[in-house]
């Protein structure tokens, strides 16, 4: 089954179009890289498949269903972990993921709740509240609060970002997890080279166009170095 399509999909802020006409297939249970140079419409293009902005032009069906007409379906099935975390600051992690939980439907039980917070490496601050996190911290509280939803496709923009180490060996990790499960997942990072070592497959963006959609192993040195990104960076 196809979890992603994505066909002739453009979005414009103001004069300047941050996707222009882009279009592709991303089977069920893919691990997909999503990369490219700042600005190249990364975190649009997840934001527009996740039902978080709509396409200006074009179409997107996600495991069947039209972003549009079927939105509310759609977020059932769709996760987001974006740049902004909206966690409650005042709030302990815990706290943070009970709101979600009860927003989801999901089991809001400490048990539960402390065995998410576990798969980020967090449950030793489960009773810390937000306001005393680090920028890392936060970030894999916002990943715990979208691993909450367990839904079939989910968009990571910058997994990565303000992690340590030993947060990217814990993405890895996950990652790992999630494929086996089946989970579709769509990852926007600079890390080209980790990207390779761990995804199925690729979409590469060059200025809000798609100049590479395929295999890991057939994506062409010049679109890998079009990202601009080495390890680490």
């Amino acid at each position: 089954m196809i979890a992603v399509a994505a066909a002739g999909v453009s979005r414009r802020y103001g004069r300047r179009w941050a996707l222009a006409n882009v279009g592709f297939e991303v089977p069920e249970g893919a691990l997909v890289m999503v990369t490219g140079r700042n600005g190249s419409g990364k975190t649009t293009l997840l934001r527009v498949l996740a039902t978080a902005l709509r396409a200006d032009m074009g179409t997107v069906r996600i495991l069947g269903r039209d972003v549009t007409r079927e939105r509310d379906r759609v977020r059932q099935d769709t996760a987001l972990l974006g740049h902004r975390t909206h966690l409650y600051e005042p709030l302990t992690a815990l706290e943070n993921l009970a709101v979600a939980a009860r927003f989801l439907r999901a089991d809001p039980g400490r048990p539960a709740l402390l065995e998410r917070l576990e798969e980020v490496g967090l449950a030793d601050r489960a009773d810390d509240v937000v306001q005393t996190f680090s920028a890392g911290m936060r970030q894999r509280l916002s990943l715990a609060r979208a691993l909450q939803q367990d839904a079939r496709v989910l968009m990571l923009d910058e997994p990565y970002g303000h992690l340590d180490p030993p947060g990217f060996l814990m993405i890895d990790g996950l990652l790992e997890r999630l494929r086996k499960k089946g989970v579709t997942v769509l990852m926007a990072t600079h890390l080209v080279a980790r990207g390779q070592k761990i995804c199925d497959r690729s979409i590469v963006l060059e200025a809000g166009r798609l100049v590479f959609s395929g295999a890991i192993s057939e994506m062409p040195r010049s679109d890998a170095d079009s990202a601009g990104f080495a390890e680490g960076s």
